[in-house]
């Protein structure tokens, strides 16, 4: 009973797409397609966002605020 042969893994997935349907599969197919590509996309932002920040604290910029009067100077 160690593994299952080609014609087991066809039997099953006959009996898969009997049960749900092509429609059904398709659309958690897409589904899970679009959660990976998402994932993706945010470890790649994420990357960049920390690229980003590490460069910003490496130059940091010591300014001094001064209140802003209401005369106009005229």
């Amino acid at each position: 009973m160690g593994s299952f042969s080609i014609w087991h893994w066809l039997v099953v997935l006959v009996i898969v797409v009997l049960v749900f349907g092509t429609k059904k599969l398709r659309n958690v197919g897409q589904d899970l397609g679009g959660a990976v590509k998402g994932f993706k996309e945010g470890m790649k932002e994420a990357d960049v966002g920390g690229d980003k920040t590490k460069n910003l604290s490496e130059s940091t910029i010591d300014v001094e605020a001064k209140e802003k009067s209401d005369k106009v100077n005229s």
